[in-house]
């Protein structure tokens, strides 16, 4: 896709984020528009980039790592928003500045020494991923076990809590999808009073319905489909195809 085309989509999409914040009463730089570059080229996030965009999510460790080289002249804030393997923890510290998607204490800990070990970068922003809906493909700690999971990884020192994240059910009617982000949010409110410190971050909606989550209180959405178009079917140089969960809403 060329850069103009990318631009032109972008431009879109933020005169539908301030429309939907502005339907809930609120400000549109209440929201941060986080880029979905996983699969795209690093041509594409550069021209995402020149049009305005600062926030980027990438799904796995080793494509962001074949992809920074060419753009560490950008000062940008890199997400890894999918699901992240014990393994790749490490990495995970210090390729990102934010890690969008923890759901176990046991990543956590890893998370935390790992960046511990990393001079000169502060603490990791992390969101806890909550399954929301009964889904078994879909990671994320299950709600009932949100609390506990809150509460051991606030205490971690490399690491900052601010809030939630979830990937709903893709439904086609977007206000299907609202009692999720309903639940998203409720559930954050009283994790906050529980834990006694702020938790500003929302983390959800995504190409398809990211108006309506902005309508129940997101402050960040994740939209990769409608800025950069459909994702290619092969992941560049590993010949697999990309069969992780949908974090933008396809």
């Amino acid at each position: 896709m060329s850069a103009d085309r990318v631009g032109e989509n972008l431009a879109r999409i933020r005169e539908r984020v301030a429309a939907a914040a502005y339907r809930a009463g609120r400000r549109s730089d209440e929201v941060t528009l986080i880029g979905v570059s996983k699969t795209h080229p690093a041509q594409a996030i550069r021209a995402a980039y020149g049009a305005g965009l600062r926030d980027f999510g990438e799904n796995r460790v080793q494509e962001w790592e074949g992809k920074r080289l060419a753009l560490a002249d950008l000062e940008a804030q890199w997400h890894l928003i999918g699901h992240l393997q014990s393994n790749k923890a490490a990495r995970a510290a210090s390729l990102f500045h934010c890690v969008d998607s923890v759901d176990d204490f046991s990543l956590a800990q890893r998370l935390d020494r790992s960046r511990g070990q990393v001079g000169g970068m502060g603490k990791l922003r992390v969101l806890l991923e909550v399954r929301v809906a009964e889904e078994k493909t879909k990671s994320g700690v299950n709600m009932d076990e949100l609390s506990s999971l809150a509460e051991k990884v606030a205490t971690l020192p490399a690491l900052r809590l601010s809030g939630l994240m979830c990937v709903p059910p893709f439904l086609e009617d977007a206000e299907q999808v609202r009692p999720y982000f309903r639940r998203l949010r409720e559930l954050r409110d009283r994790l906050a009073i529980q834990l006694g410190q702020a938790l500003p971050v929302l983390s959800m909606g995504m190409s398809h319905d990211f108006e309506v989550a902005i309508e129940e209180g997101a402050t960040e959405v994740r939209v990769g489909t409608a800025i950069f178009g459909a994702r290619p079917a092969i992941l560049a140089g590993t010949g697999k195809s990309d069969l992780g969960p949908g974090r933008d809403g396809k």
